[in-house]
């Protein structure tokens, strides 16, 4: 398997676009098994350097009942990923050199509480840690790191402004990746 190349490029207005193409996408490939879903990452926060990659997150009652409908999913390009996470499915567009969306589906149950959320919601009210948060991305990029790599290296940033988006909701802190 080739190693992937960690791009982050500047913003792009495009983006909230290709989501809510995916988003209709992929509400009318899971109709009925979905209840939620929304654009989540650094694509979903305007102004902020991101990795060309469209993620969205999406909530079911049943997560059997979404992946029961794994070939509806292919039709569209995806393809389910592994990250080791229970509670939790990841499906894939695009290959292992060059993902174009990730979706993650997630309990309903969940959905209220998802960290990403937050962090999302956390960059977009506040333009000077979307900034710092910027940075270290370009930095990490420029070092050409392999990505579990740079995901690591962006843990404990992404831990303190997550942190701190739970606290202004009253939530105490909890880590950021999930088993």
């Amino acid at each position: 398997m080739a190693k992937r190349i960690i791009e982050v490029v500047p913003y792009d207005p495009a983006w909230p676009v290709a989501a809510a193409g995916a988003i209709a996408e992929v509400r009318e490939a899971l109709s009925g098994a979905i209840t939620e879903i929304e654009h989540i990452g650094s694509t979903a926060v305007p102004g902020l350097a991101a990795k060309p990659v469209i993620d969205l997150m999406a909530a079911a009652e049943d997560l059997g009942a979404v992946g029961s409908r794994d070939a509806e999913l292919a039709r569209l390009g995806y393809w389910a990923g592994h990250h080791g996470m229970s509670g939790h499915l990841l499906y894939v567009r695009g290959d292992d050199t060059h993902r174009t969306h990730h979706l993650h589906v997630v309990t309903l149950e969940s959905w209220p509480s998802r960290n990403q959320r937050f962090f999302r919601d956390h960059l977009r009210a506040c333009p000077q840690d979307a900034a710092r948060y910027a940075r270290l991305k370009q930095s990490l990029a420029a070092a050409n790191p392999s990505a579990d790599d740079y995901v690591r290296a962006k843990t404990d940033l992404i831990q303190e402004l997550t942190d701190r988006a739970r606290a202004e909701r009253g939530l105490p802190p909890v880590p950021v990746w999930e088993d």
